[in-house]
């Protein structure tokens, strides 16, 4: 059924108090209002239905991992799951009369929200160097197109291949092949910029850049820490498995510069005593932390466990794991213990009470786990805490065992399954050995460029042709400014896209749009019905089918599109041995080719077709780590905090309830009580009394780095909020233009977005701006 168009939101802002809890009947009656509201009743029935089931759809919504087949839920989905796959499945359709209706200059006028809001892309188009108007183009005319760029560029390295975690682990591998055939590793992807953090500190410290935790570890674990995450919002089916650990004893520790309603309460709707009842405290404590303060929260909690061992020789530390699986522990521990109270307390803002009160739930604790997100991994010092993190899970042996573990929870669907597949700029040289074995061309071996690299090349015009595989990049990016004039250097831009985004409306000379079919959509090749895997943060793989007629009879599978280009960019290269027309035809055979390459993939096809699909083997996980010296690594991390001067805040952005990676659904964000518009800044009451702001108040958010470019927003409304002293919060990517490109993590090279210094000087509503309703 063909939805109406919709019209931007014009309504006042609407500021009550925070909720204490999260999900419920509300959370239900949500997701089914936008669903029914994008699609139709049985389109709505037959995504939820088959949404996270055996031979159903796999959410694009998040990486978090599935129960056991025979052990899921009818429903086994949440909130923002539901809304995420009917935004996909949407009745709304953008045609060639759209394009011909609103140029592209008015476009990027317009808000993410509405943008995407027009619905479904329904066939090819380009807009052309003199053009400010997409145009239809066939097929055969743009892919041509976009090989004869590719072919004419003086080096391979002039091209880009950027992916996002919606693509397929068949998409992802088939990217990476082309690319590296075509002769560049310049493959910038969003690991870049949610957990590059995570995997660097993990590969040092144990050898793998994965996660060692699984679904029954969570419901298995005494303790679980929660740093840097909101999960109501960015992984809401975790609050599920949180809730599990609770009935089986478990504790919970939240560590957050935001009280987040989901790390309070959790009302689950599928079961009684979440619709009529009170729910489930989840968080035991909340360390309510200053930003970038979590190194110093781990070393303080280190700190201590040595001395409770000093105090009780032998029944506090791991000594058997500790000498049998690790190295560096002495040079560690001498650190560690002289490490001033007074720094870790000043670098937390938290008490010398309540880090005592978090260790001694520590000592009570066999089995511990600590998952974080990108509060930890978009911090400059992000890196060292994830080292540290690994320092406080060794002390006591919680690494491979029931119940034990580090888990960087990521956000979008195949993250980690785009890594797993080669996306990388720097793939190991086993890897592309591998690759050489099997198709018998030399892939490049010098390290491409990540995302930041990416925008600086383009800015200088290293990189003249920018190809997406799904994404938003301008807008995930740091320094929108200079990412935007970056892009629209480059000769040709193109988007393999299924909706609307500012990434068609900020572009190179030309632009392309490649639309292609949704992962709800059946997807048929010329050796049949195609399903397509995804790996969730568990390292489990699965298959995802789709179950929707396409939107357009116009549209192409990711697979598809890759694959034409591919042979019509290398199809007379001799060098290489790769049936692209092949791959195309039927994905089974990629996923051979997989198996010979990639180790824990043998037999794919046919082990990937069972119930629950793949389990990968994590060397953690069987004592064994693939690092420098063959153990597991204690290190040695020194910090210095984001301080920022007097009169300054730090900055962090935030996502709202409403949302999905850089688009929002809605103007809302239900459990932070503020409903109706983005540009709203969130400020501790007693930073605003010293600041001398008071509530509703705007302003203009002028960022403060080291060079002489002016970064600001303007217009941002004072919302009084309880974040940490000292920090505030905004929406992501509404406050990106604000993050330098050259505020990155140490090591990883991951953008701060959680570290912005930032003063606030007096401005002016946005026109039109109604007045705010407060409801205390």
């Amino acid at each position: 059924m063909k939805k109406a168009p919709k019209h931007e939101p014009d309504e006042p802002l609407t500021v009550s108090p925070p909720k204490k809890w999260a999900a419920g009947v509300p959370a239900v009656t949500h997701a089914l209002e936008y669903s029914l509201d994008e699609a139709s009743l049985k389109t709505t029935a037959t995504t939820l239905l088959t949404m996270n089931q055996v031979g159903g759809i796999d959410c694009p919504g998040c990486a978090w991992a599935d129960p056991a087949p025979g052990h899921r839920h009818m429903n086994e989905y949440c909130e923002n799951g539901a809304k995420h796959i009917n935004d996909e499945a949407t009745g709304r359709r953008i045609t060639r009369e759209f394009f011909r209706a609103h140029p592209v200059s008015w476009l990027n006028e317009q808000s993410d929200l509405w943008l995407n809001q027009q619905g479904r892309l329904t066939e090819p188009m380009i807009k052309r160097a003199d053009s400010d108007y997409y145009e239809p183009i066939s097929w055969a005319d743009a892919l041509d197109l976009l090989a004869d760029e590719l072919k004419a560029l003086d080096t391979p390295d002039e091209a880009c291949f950027y992916t996002s975690g919606r693509a397929s682990n068949e998409s992802a591998f088939v990217l990476q092949l082309f690319a590296r055939a075509f002769g560049t590793n310049n493959l910038p992807d969003c690991s870049n910029l949610c957990h590059e953090t995570s995997g660097f500190g993990l590969h040092e410290t144990l050898g793998t850049g994965k996660g060692t935790v699984s679904l029954d570890d969570i419901y298995q674990s005494d303790l679980i820490f929660l740093v840097g995450q909101n999960p109501a919002t960015n992984h809401p089916r975790q609050l599920s498995a949180l809730e599990e650990c609770k009935d089986n004893g478990g504790k919970i520790i939240s560590v957050n510069t935001l009280p987040e309603a989901g790390l309070m309460r959790f009302k689950n709707p599928q079961q009684i005593r979440g619709v009529i009842g009170d729910g489930v405290q989840i968080s035991d404590q909340f360390l309510h932390i200053r930003s970038g303060g979590d190194l110093a929260l781990f070393q303080g909690l280190n700190k201590l466990l040595l001395e409770a061992e000093d105090a009780n020789p032998g029944t506090v530390l791991d000594h058997d794991f500790i000498a049998r699986h690790t190295s560096g522990f002495e040079e560690f521990a001498r650190h560690a213990r002289s490490i001033s109270w007074d720094d870790i307390l000043t670098a937390t803002q938290l008490t010398r009470e309540e880090i005592e009160e978090a260790h001694d739930h520590v000592m009570h604790a066999g089995r511990v786990i600590v998952c974080w997100a990108m509060g930890v991994t978009q911090q400059r010092q992000g890196v060292p805490t994830v080292r540290e993190i690994v320092n406080f899970l060794m002390l006591r042996g919680n690494l491979g065992r029931v119940g034990c573990g580090a888990s960087p929870v990521r956000g979008h669907s195949n993250v980690q399954g785009d890594r797993t597949m080669g996306v990388w700029e720097q793939m190991p040289d086993e890897f592309l050995d591998a690759l050489k074995s099997e198709f018998r061309f030399d892939p490049p071996r010098h390290h491409g460029y990540d995302a930041v690299k990416a925008v600086k090349a383009m800015a200088e015009g290293k990189v003249k042709v920018f190809l997406s595989l799904a994404g938003n990049f301008v807008r995930a990016a740091p320094d929108t400014e200079i990412t935007d004039a970056a892009m629209r250097r480059c000769k040709v831009t193109a988007q393999i896209s299924t909706k609307l985004s500012k990434a068609h409306t900020v572009t190179g000379e030309t632009a392309l749009i490649l639309p292609c079919l949704g992962r709800t959509e059946i997807d048929i090749q010329a050796g049949g019905v195609q399903f397509v895997t995804v790996e969730n943060t568990s390292s489990e793989v699965h298959t995802s089918f789709g179950k929707l007629r396409p939107a357009s009879r116009l549209l192409l599978s990711e697979v598809a599109i890759l694959c034409r280009l591919a042979e019509r960019t290398l199809g007379d290269n001799a060098d290489a041995d790769i049936p692209w027309l092949e791959f195309e035809a039927d994905y089974g055979n990629i996923r051979d080719r997989v198996a010979q390459i990639i180790p824990g993939f043998y037999d794919f096809n046919r082990r990937v077709s069972r119930p629950g699909g793949i389990k990968l083997p994590n060397p953690v996980n069987e004592g064994v780590y693939a690092t420098a010296t063959g153990k597991a690594m204690f290190t040695v991390n020194d910090w210095d905090m984001s301080a920022a001067p007097p009169g300054h805040l730090v900055l962090q952005s935030t996502r709202s309830h409403d949302q999905w990676n850089t688009i929002p659904y809605t103007n809302n964000d239900r459990y932070r009580g503020i409903h109706g518009r983005r540009n709203i800044i969130m400020i501790n009451p007693e930073d605003m009394v010293d600041l001398g702001l008071v509530r509703g108040q705007f302003v203009d958010i002028v960022g403060v780095w080291h060079d002489d470019v002016d970064r600001r927003v303007k217009g941002f409304e004072v919302i009084p909020y309880p974040t940490s002293r000292g920090c505030a919060a905004a929406y992501y990517p509404e406050v990106q233009p604000l993050v330098p490109l050259d505020s990155v993590a140490a090591i990883s090279n991951q953008p701060t977005s959680k570290g912005i210094v930032v003063r606030l000087e007096p401005g002016t509503p946005p026109p039109g701006t109604k007045p705010t309703h407060w409801h205390d």
